[in-house]
Formats: structure tokens, C-alpha cells, sequence
């Protein structure tokens, strides 16, 4: 079992990716430990939220006082929830949090059903909860409960290799042509988009970009599509590859199925909301664009930008990893669109963004302000930790969970951020 531990301020972000794969139907709350009952049993992302408010209020110095633990057996196991609730509570009893509020959720969206662990890291009087050796204790802890219920081992590098669907493309490695394949063949699977400019903003992730073709052949018009790999930079690196050789999958004809079938389901698709209140509390408390794109990726959007010659901002998509849709921004209002970017990045104009439904129903807003999460929400991409991303596409792109980094994730993230703050420090 591979237990990820990760830790952040951003209480409402954890607690709303967790609600949106029940509304999905993807999980469940499995347990809640000394937390406000509700009448039902059903919970709101605000009721929870009350249950961990006064410890966070008594919270003294703690800068990440927020706790987001995943614990994931091995992907051929079938764990009861039963067990899972019994494992739950065994775990953060040995991990020292045995006596704190915590909600746990289970996860049946991918095939490696999981749970996760919110809860807060400071007690009742504020003081911070010891998280010395941490990473090693969880492990130690998490081979003793593969023994105690007779679960079957599982080892980062297992774990690593069972997110494995996909990777980016290196142009460098060679065979382009079955690093694109391995791509384009399944991302219309979990992901839904409904233009060309969605769908080349979610192969920009893997280096990939997609073209329209038009000819006439025995004077019919024609279609199709040509794949491209990119290079660190974002240009083009490789000769084209016709769609067609990645199968009808990849081609033109079920690209635009894909477009109209995804149009229809994001009618009514939930997340939208959830979406768009995100970017917005990210416009009211980013300082400008690097925050801003910081901000959402570490509540799992990432943001893709697009500039002309000139450095005018024409586009502007955001890719939800948690509810694995791709939004063009006026889509999701004018209040979102290419314009308002472009003034306040170029223009240094910021947006005037009215009140969120998230912040109408926040019983304390200093909750909620975002901040550096470490823990992400669990997705497709958690693999592109292994090979970090920069492209005039995305900067700054990094990863959405720290899962599967190694060994050294921590010390490595702890001394770029000390190299971070060296470079702010002012001049005398």
C-alpha cells in the first residue's frame, strides 16, 4: 500500500475536489471521525469545513495546517470498505492523528480504487502535530498494514508503473511515431473537448501538437488531421505523421464526433461551476500571471496561454485534471475570456471579479485563501512528476501531485524553494 502525504492551507480546494467525484459518482465518504453529524448523513464542502474551523482558528504558526493523505493499495486488490475504514483509522491513529477531526473519502474513478484522508495537522490548542521522519514512519506503517490485513505489497515503483497509461513525447528518444501513437489513441478516452484549440492545449502536455489539412482528391473535398512533436521550446521538432496512421481513433472524422458528443455532455456537466469559481477566487488573490497559473494547478486546472507575434493573448484554455474536461475561457463566461487576460497581463489591467459561490458559502473566508497545496488531486497526468514539462506552451507547468517523484521529493522541493526565496530576498 502507498501511502502520499501532502500538505497545504487551501482547506475548501481539498475538500471540494473530494465532493465533486461523489457528485460525479465516483466516491463515496467512507468515514468521518469526530466531526459534526449531519441529520441525513450527506455533507456540503461548508459543513465539513465547521469541523475542522476551530482548530484552524486556535492554529498558531502552522503555515500548512491542511492534511491530504492517500492511501492506495495494490491495483489487483479488492479492499472492502469495511476494511478500508478499519486501515483509515489504523493509519492515522500510528501516524499521531488518531485524535483529530478527519473525513474519509473513497475513489472509483480509475481503476485503482483508493481513499482519501482530510484532515488538519494542528490540535485543538493550535500547536502543530510532530511530523518528524514522517515519510519514513508512513512507510513502515503502511508494510505493517499490508500484513496485518493481508493486503498485497506494493512498492513505489509498482505504483509508479500502474499510472503509467501515457507519457509526453521526447523528440530526442526517437520512434516519434509510437510516442504519438501512445498518445492520441487514448486521450479522447477520458478527456472531453469540443475544439481543435481544447484538444492541441491537451496534447501541448505531452509535446504534441495537431494540425487541419484540407485537398481534393477526384474533386472531393478532403480532411484530415497531421500530428507533429514538440520540442522544449514548443516548436515543431518532427516530420508530420498523418492521423491516419495512428488509427481512426486519432483521425478527423471521430475528432469531430469527439467535439459534437463532448458539447453535449458539458451541457450539464457539473464541474463547470466548480471550474469557474476556482479561476475566479485565483483572479481575486493572484498578483499576476505566474501565480495565477500557480494557483490553479496546484487545485488541479492547469492554464494554457496563447500569443500572437506580437504578445497579444488570443487564447486562453483551462484543463480540469480532476473532472478531465478542457474549457476555452469564454466558454465558461466573457468574464474569462482571451481579452480580460490580455489587459491584465499586458495591460496590467486586473479584472473586476464579482463574489464566488464559494465565497458566499464560506463560514470563515480566510480559510480559503489559496496557497501552496502540496497535495493534488490524483489523475491521468500523476506520472508527468517523472518528466518535467516547459514549453512556451505552459510555464511552469510542474507537477499535480508529488506522489512519484522518488525518494528525495521532499528535500528536492524544499531546496528549490529556498532557492526561490534567496532570489526574492531584498537588496539592501
Amino acid at each position: 500500500m502507498i501511502a502520499n502525504i501532502g500538505r497545504g492551507e487551501n482547506l475548501f480546494g481539498v475538500l471540494s475536489y473530494n465532493q465533486l467525484k461523489i457528485e460525479k459518482e465516483n466516491g463515496q465518504i467512507l468515514y468521518t471521525h469526530k466531526m459534526i453529524e449531519t441529520a441525513d448523513g450527506c455533507y456540503s464542502v461548508a459543513q465539513l469545513v465547521r469541523s475542522f474551523e476551530p482548530y484552524l482558528i486556535a492554529n498558531n504558526q502552522t503555515e500548512k495546517p491542511i492534511l491530504h493523505i492517500s492511501l492506495n493499495p495494490n491495483p489487483k486488490e479488492h479492499v472492502s470498505d469495511e476494511k478500508f475504514q478499519a486501515i483509515a483509522q489504523d493509519y492515522m491513529q500510528q501516524m499521531g492523528y488518531g485524535n483529530q477531526p478527519f473525513v474519509v473519502f473513497k475513489h472509483t474513478d480509475i481503476d485503482r480504487t483508493h481513499i482519501h484522508i482530510v484532515s488538519v495537522c494542528v490540535d485543538e490548542e493550535g500547536k502543530k502535530i510532530s511530523d518528524s521522519f514522517e515519510k519514513r514512519r508512513s512507510v513502515n506503517i503502511s508494510r505493517a498494514l499490508e500484513l496485518k490485513y493481508g493486503l498485497l505489497r506494493t512498492n513505489e515503483k509498482e505504483h509508479s508503473q500502474n499510472n503509467k497509461i501515457f507519457r509526453p513525447v521526447d523528440y530526442k528518444k526517437g520512434d516519434i511515431k509510437s510516442q504519438i501513437a501512445s498518445v492520441v489513441r487514448h486521450l479522447p478516452k477520458y478527456y472531453k473537448f469540443q475544439s481543435m484549440g481544447e484538444y492541441n492545449a491537451l496534447l501541448s502536455f505531452f509535446n504534441i501538437t495537431a494540425e487541419e489539412i484540407k485537398g481534393e482528391l477526384h474533386g472531393i473535398q478532403k480532411l484530415g488531421l497531421i500530428y507533429f512533436a514538440l520540442n522544449e521550446e514548443g516548436e515543431k521538432s518532427s516530420n508530420p505523421f498523418k492521423a491516419s496512421l495512428f488509427g481512426k481513433s486519432a483521425g478527423y472524422t471521430m475528432l469531430q464526433e469527439h467535439f459534437l458528443t463532448s458539447r453535449e455532455l458539458l451541457k450539464n456537466e457539473p464541474a463547470k461551476v466548480v471550474v469557474k469559481n476556482t479561476i475566479e477566487l485565483a483572479m481575486h488573490t493572484a498578483t499576476d500571471e505566474l501565480s495565477f497559473k500557480k494557483q490553479l494547478q496546484e487545485q488541479g486546472i492547469n492554464t494554457v496561454v496563447r500569443r500572437n507575434s506580437e504578445g497579444r493573448i488570443y487564447g486562453v484554455t483551462f484543463v480540469d485534471h480532476n473532472s478531465k474536461t478542457v474549457w476555452n475561457g469564454s466558454r465558461l463566461g466573457k468574464e474569462l475570456s482571451a481579452n480580460i487576460f490580455n489587459d491584465w497581463w499586458n495591460k496590467v489591467s486586473k479584472p473586476e471579479i464579482k463574489t464566488t459561490e464559494s465565497e458566499k458559502h464560506s463560514p470563515n473566508p480566510r480559510l480559503f485563501e489559496v496557497s501552496n497545496l502540496d497535495e493534488k488531486p490524483h489523475h491521468l497526468f500523476d506520472f508527468l512528476n517523472e518528466n518535467k514539462i516547459e514549453s512556451s506552451f505552459i510555464e511552469g507547468f510542474g507537477g499535480l501531485l508529488p506522489e512519484d517523484q522518488g525518494e528525495d521529493y521532499e528535500e528536492l522541493a524544499f531546496e528549490n524553494q529556498m532557492k526561490k526565496k534567496r532570489k526574492q530576498k531584498p537588496r539592501n
